[in-house]
């Protein structure tokens, strides 16, 4: 098989943010067609049009998830970027957010790989999936419970179904808020980390487990600088 996506139709569940932006930035300059899904932030998903196709889907919705499969009837590649920060204040009944998060952050991405790859083996595609879970899934951080929870069990499942991907504290999406805070800073002045992350970092990776005839599954691969360690 050619080493190159030219041609090849991915799909990138809830990749309008900013590692989905530079996620596809990097498999267009490959010349893959894409389909770009977002499940309420329109106005931001519009900045991919021209390059992609843009729909809107919510992954915990049946009928969302077959509509975008559909749009990708020769799907060689998916990669889920969906996730909900399931930020609960330390006074507040956490059971809201917890079951968004587990819609979120779980079922919905979960459910889009297992029928993904079921499309795929019935058109005998050796295509390849992507998840994305989280540092927090791999060293413990405080206030983490409805995120990291179901973070974790996602790593899991995604393990039997593909490759996935932890990002550590990258200056993109869900993260961007957390900087801001100073909540990381200590790592910087403890020289733990040179730097934050940069979405260009994240997409590499990602861009490694597309590679076509890849010979590596149900691996995760850290993107955080060391800081888990």
């Amino acid at each position: 098989m050619p080493d190159t996506l030219h041609g090849r139709e991915i799909v990138l569940a809830g990749g309008s943010g900013g590692i989905g932006t530079a996620v596809s930035r990097l498999l267009a300059s490959e010349g893959a067609r894409l389909v770009v899904s977002y499940r309420s932030n329109r106005e931001r998903a519009e900045r991919f049009s021209g390059a992609a196709q843009i729909l809107q889907a919510d992954l915990a919705a049946d009928a969302d998830r077959k509509r975008l499969l559909d749009a990708a009837p020769d799907l060689y590649g998916l990669v889920i970027f969906a996730g909900d920060p399931a930020r609960v204040p330390a006074d507040a009944d956490p059971r809201e957010a917890m079951n968004r998060s587990h819609e979120v952050n779980y079922l919905g991405p979960i459910l889009l790989a297992r029928e993904a790859a079921a499309r795929m083996k019935s058109a005998g595609t050796p295509g390849a999936l992507v998840l994305m879970a989280t540092m927090q899934v791999v060293a413990l951080f405080p206030g983490s419970t409805a995120y990291a929870a179901q973070k974790a069990a996602l790593l899991h499942a995604a393990r039997i179904l593909a490759n996935v991907v932890s990002p550590g504290v990258t200056a993109a999406g869900m993260a961007e808020a957390s900087i801001a805070s100073g909540k990381y800073d200590r790592y910087l002045k403890d020289k733990v980390i040179h730097r934050y992350g940069r979405p260009e970092d994240v997409a590499r990776a990602i861009r490694f487990f597309l590679e076509p005839d890849n010979y590596v599954t149900g691996q995760v691969l850290s993107v955080d600088g060391g800081i888990t360690l």
